[in-house]
């Protein structure tokens, strides 16, 4: 088993969650939260945040994107450790257990929506599983051509707690973009750490992700703007939703960002990089919860 948890790549899923518990945190302000659609949102989203990363393995092994000069975690398909076709079999069965769980939060958490509503969402959903697979996967991967920062400002941001919220709510909210959009930023500068890590390696077997655009130093800079913008987004929203001091509470986790980009502007090697990967999921899943105290409080 494993290799299929390394594959599975368990660190994402707590920055996988962070919009969803987003989300959650908003609706619950509302006095309007089920833990139901909750439970089934968390379920839907490991799902395809696991389908996300078995689809990235045999993308990369199969289009000759995983070689030796790859300076990251080892990938199972590559290692051999599973054949690319068991790994596509997994992707199949997680892609019918993703749509499966989706469709049951659907049919729990629209109960008296609009009838549209559901194929909107139901829509999202799809979108959601083929955006997690084409992401390395298929003829034209789109993060081979630098998009993926921008699906994961949707995904990880804009969808995950907006959809989520509304699940709960029936409301749409569309002054929830700001705390939405720091959640997706932050999930951004966690993909551009990962990319600034393997630039090299990318730069050679062609993934023209951001970093490699921009090149190295301009990257750091890009990754200072993701951090600043993503700071700036919820302190406006909390500035014109505040209702007392303990809405702040979430600045306490600003000097973690403040951290990792001072990190990411000092260190060079790969090896020195990787572990600030985890310390920014971490730091947007504490982020997320300490602002998700303060709108509950």
């Amino acid at each position: 088993m494993n290799p299929w948890i390394e594959a599975a790549r368990p660190r994402t899923l707590p920055l996988a969650l962070s919009c969803i518990l987003m989300g959650c945190f908003l609706a619950a302000s509302t006095g309007r939260f089920s833990w139901a659609v909750a439970g089934l949102s968390v379920l839907t989203t490991i799902l395809l945040q696991v389908l996300s990363n078995f689809a990235n393995d045999y993308g990369d092994a199969v289009n000759g994107k995983d070689t030796e000069l790859r300076e990251g975690p080892r990938r199972a398909v590559h290692s051999g450790h599973i054949q690319a076709s068991t790994m596509l079999k997994a992707i199949i069965v997680f892609s019918i257990l993703a749509l499966i769980s989706g469709i049951s939060l659907l049919i729990i958490a629209l109960k008296g929506a609009p009838a549209n509503v559901f194929w909107v969402f139901l829509g999202i959903g799809i979108a959601c599983i083929i955006a997690a697979i084409t992401y390395t996967a298929g003829k034209r991967p789109y993060g081979y051509v630098g998009f993926g920062d921008l699906s994961v400002l949707i995904f990880f941001g804009w969808v995950g707690v907006l959809g989520s919220s509304y699940l709960h709510t029936h409301v749409w909210d569309w002054g929830l973009l700001l705390p939405a959009s720091s959640c997706g930023l932050f999930a951004v500068g966690v993909l551009n750490i990962n990319n600034i890590r393997d630039i090299e390696s990318d730069k050679a077997t062609g993934k023209n992700s951001i970093p490699v655009r921009l090149g190295r130093e301009k990257a750091i800079a890009y990754h200072w703007t993701i951090l600043v913008i993503g700071m700036l987004c919820v302190s406006v929203y909390t500035a014109e939703h505040f209702s007392g001091y303990t809405s702040l509470i979430f600045l306490l986790s600003f000097p973690l960002f403040i951290k990792n980009g001072l990190a990411i502007s000092r260190l060079k090697k790969a090896s020195e990089l990787d572990p600030y990967l985890k310390q920014m999921a971490l730091s947007t899943l504490l982020f997320v919860i300490l602002f998700g105290i303060g709108v509950v409080l």
